[in-house]
C-alpha cells in the first residue's frame, strides 16, 4: 500500500509517455495525410518559387525526422511553436484565446447533464419496475442516441425562430462584452458587476448547454438508478428504516451519499468527454471555442497548432482524471493506494 502523494506522482509521471505517444501519432499522421499548409494559405496558383520560400520559412523543407526532433525539443522547453497561418502567432496564445469559450460551454453542459441525470435517475431508482422507471430508462436510451446538430437545429428553430426568446448563435451580444479577466463571460460579468452582460451571456449559453447536457444526461440516469437500487437493498438501509427514520432522511442522508461514489468517476470522465466532444455543438451554434478552432486548423493543415491543441487537451484531460481520483479517495475511505 502506497500513500496518496506517491500515487499522484506516479499518475503524473505515467501521463508523460501517454502524451508523447499521442503527440507522435498526431505529428506523423498530419504529415502523411494529403494536403500542404502552404497551398492552403496561398492557393494552388502560387508560383513554385513562392511555395518553396514559404516551405523553407515554415521548416517544412527539412526531413520529417528532423522536424519531429526539433518540435520535441521545443516542446520540452515549453514552446508549442507558432501557427503556420495568419500572422504566425504563438500556438499557446491561439489556444488561450479560444479555450475559455469551450470551458464555459463545457461547464454549462456538465451542469445540465448532472442535474437531469440525477433527477431522472433518482426518480427511476425510487420507483423500480413501474411505468415511471420504464419511462426514465427509455429517456436515457433516447437522449443518448440523439444527434447533436439535429437537436440543436430543433432548439434553434423552436426557441430562436418561432418563440424568439433565445439567440441561436454566438456567445454574447457584441455591445455587452465584459472586461477580460478570466475569459469566461459569465464570470467576468459577475466580477465586474456587469449585470446586462451576465444576462446576455446566460441567454447565449442556454441553448448550447441544453443541447450538450441533454444528450449526455442519459448516462447519469442509468448509473444513478442502478447505484441507488444497489444501496437501497443493503442492510444499513433496512436498519435505518427499522429505527423509524423518514424516507427523505434515508434518501438524502444515507442512500445518496453512498450511491454518489461511483458516479463521481463518471462525472470526471463525462467532463473530459464534454470538453473534447463539444465540436458538434460549437459548430451548430457558431460558438467560438476550441472545437471550431481545431476543425478550422485541420482544414488548413496547420500542423503546429493542431499538435499543440492535442497536447493541451491531453494534459487537461489527464489533470481532470487525476483530480477525480483524489476526490474519490477522500469521499470513499475504503479506497487505498
Amino acid at each position: 500500500m502506497v500513500s496518496l502523494k506517491v500515487y499522484i506522482a506516479t499518475r503524473a509521471l505515467l501521463t508523460i509517455p501517454m502524451i508523447f505517444i499521442l503527440l507522435t501519432l498526431v505529428f506523423f499522421i498530419m504529415r502523411v495525410l494529403p494536403g500542404n499548409p502552404v497551398l492552403a494559405i496561398i492557393g494552388m496558383k502560387a508560383s513554385e518559387e513562392t511555395i518553396q520560400r514559404l516551405m523553407e520559412q515554415l521548416g517544412l523543407n527539412k526531413p520529417i525526422w528532423e522536424q519531429y526532433f526539433e518540435y520535441i525539443i521545443n516542446l520540452l522547453r515549453g514552446d508549442l511553436g507558432r501557427s503556420m497561418i495568419w500572422g504566425r502567432r504563438p500556438v499557446i496564445n491561439e489556444i488561450l484565446d479560444r479555450f475559455p469559450a469551450t470551458l464555459e460551454l463545457t461547464i454549462g453542459g456538465f451542469i445540465v447533464s448532472v442535474i437531469l441525470g440525477l433527477l431522472t435517475g433518482i426518480i427511476a431508482g425510487l420507483k423500480p419496475g413501474g411505468k415511471i422507471d420504464a419511462s426514465m430508462r427509455v429517456y436515457s436510451i433516447f437522449v443518448y442516441t440523439l444527434f447533436i446538430p439535429l437537436i440543436g437545429m430543433i432548439f434553434q428553430y423552436t426557441f430562436g425562430v418561432q418563440l424568439k426568446v433565445l439567440p441561436v448563435a454566438g456567445r454574447i451580444d457584441p455591445l455587452l462584452i465584459p472586461d477580460h479577466i478570466t475569459g469566461l463571460y459569465t464570470i467576468d460579468a459577475l466580477l465586474t458587476m456587469n449585470i446586462p452582460a451576465f444576462i446576455s451571456a446566460i441567454r447565449y449559453l442556454t441553448l448550447p448547454s441544453l443541447t450538450l447536457g441533454i444528450v449526455l444526461s442519459g448516462v447519469y440516469t442509468r448509473l444513478v438508478r442502478s447505484s441507488l437500487l444497489e444501496v437501497l437493498s443493503q442492510d444499513f438501509i433496512r436498519a435505518c428504516k427499522a429505527r423509524g427514520l423518514s424516507n427523505r432522511s434515508i434518501l438524502f442522508r444515507h442512500a445518496l451519499k453512498n450511491a454518489i461514489i461511483p458516479i463521481l468517476t463518471m462525472m470526471g470522465l463525462q467532463f473530459a468527454l464534454l470538453l473534447a466532444g463539444a465540436i458538434l455543438t460549437e459548430t451548430t451554434y457558431s460558438w467560438p471555442g476550441m472545437g471550431t478552432f481545431l476543425m478550422e486548423r485541420i482544414q488548413y493543415r496547420d500542423f503546429t497548432t493542431v499538435q499543440g491543441t492535442i497536447v493541451f487537451y491531453a494534459v487537461f484531460v489527464a489533470l481532470i482524471s487525476l483530480i477525480v481520483d483524489i476526490i474519490y479517495a477522500y469521499v470513499d475511505p475504503r479506497i487505498r493506494y
